[in-house]
């Protein structure tokens, strides 16, 4: 990694133990300027390993800049907003999930894959439903669905690449909007952002990594 790169990533971290520490004093102020600082700092980490001079990685970059405007609205506790932030993170998903696809999963590994994420969707869809309005429940499942898909795309390509990085990205990722949905819709309680951010800042910088092994 270059200079900038580097950078980047600690950038992402002070940002994101900043965060942390925000949501724990409930310091509104601070709390925005470390959340976008910290997205922003992976968006930088994509450009700056070349994102943008590959179909991949430029697929890619539409997912974390997708993901930097949910994390922007997220801030909000308004439902209107939260539910902008889920179409914003649902196509960040799509967009991974085509990026995904365009280093030739093995359709066998995707499909078995797609067996493994789908049993955790279900599980936490049953989990969440009992929590959700009726309102809420096609946008959600909908979004479930989205990243099972993205997640066995994911795990098709870290077979096609031959690392593992994309499929732990995409499983950190898959955790870390659990710790959101319990937040928002089971038990609101500054624990799940506790555990729930570094693990999002930390697969959004190994999917950013991923564009350097697409090539």
């Amino acid at each position: 990694m270059g200079t900038v790169s580097i950078l980047a990533v600690a950038a992402c971290a002070v940002f994101a133990s900043g965060l942390l520490l925000a949501e724990h004093r409930r310091a509104g102020v601070a709390r925005a300027v470390c959340k976008l600082g910290a997205s922003s700092a992976f968006v930088v980490f994509a450009i700056s390993l070349g994102a943008a001079t590959t179909t991949y990685g430029t697929l890619v970059l539409v997912a974390l800049l997708l993901s930097w405007v949910g994390d922007a609205l997220l801030l909000s506790s308004a439902e209107r907003v939260f539910f902008g932030g889920l179409v914003a993170f649902l196509l960040a998903h799509v967009a991974y999930a085509v990026a995904f696809w365009t280093t030739g999963p093995p359709v066998l590994v995707f499909l078995a894959a797609l067996l493994g994420f789908g049993a955790a969707g279900v599980a936490t869809l049953r989990w969440l439903w009992p929590h959700l309005s009726a309102g809420d429940r096609p946008p959600v499942g909908a979004y479930v669905l989205v990243i099972v898909v993205m997640c066995a795309a994911a795990t098709g390509s870290s077979s096609a690449v031959g690392s593992l990085v994309p499929a732990v990205g995409a499983a950190c990722f898959m955790a870390s909007d659990v710790a959101v949905a319990r937040d928002r819709f089971v038990a609101p309680s500054v624990a799940n952002r506790l555990w729930g951010l570094p693990l999002y800042y930390f697969a959004q910088l190994l999917l950013a990594w991923t564009v350097t092994l697409a090539r």
